[in-house]
């Protein structure tokens, strides 16, 4: 499979597409549950928006992960020998350790200062880790 990556001239750029729509699905959703969160479309039900809304984000994360570690097998040793990608890996794992945060304590229930702030992280830890990933292609 990687071998064929390398092969054929449109393989790997379909693969940066696959990532990027799994990025948008993933960040564009947690930022629409973000401006629920913060009050917008108050009429719309949480809990029923956030069911749609971080489903749709979970399908986002599955196709940017599994699309990033096709991409990952082409190169591993240089990835894992740049700080950059390094940095990208571990924002990603606080941003799980911040969503387990936010649903563990109920925030969607809650909707206080609390859950906003989480909410903000969480938007700034992913706006981070695109960030780096963009940046890995220039390190």
């Amino acid at each position: 499979m990687l071998a064929s990556l390398a092969a054929h001239p449109w393989a790997y750029p379909m693969l940066e597409v696959l990532h990027i729509v799994g990025i948008a699905l993933l960040l564009g959703n947690l930022v629409l549950l973000e401006l629920r969160v913060f009050g917008l479309g108050a009429t719309l039900p949480a809990e029923p928006l956030a069911r749609l809304s971080l489903t749709l984000a979970g399908v986002g994360f599955v196709l940017a992960a599994a699309s990033g570690l096709t991409m990952f097998g082409t190169m591993p040793g240089e990835l894992l020998a740049n700080r950059v990608f390094t940095a990208k890996m571990l924002l990603i794992t606080l941003a799980a350790c911040n969503a387990a945060w936010f649903h563990g304590r109920g925030s969607l229930q809650k909707l206080d200062g609390t859950a906003r702030a989480l909410m903000v992280l969480s938007t700034l830890i992913w706006l981070l880790v695109l960030t780096c990933g963009r940046w890995i292609g220039y390190t």
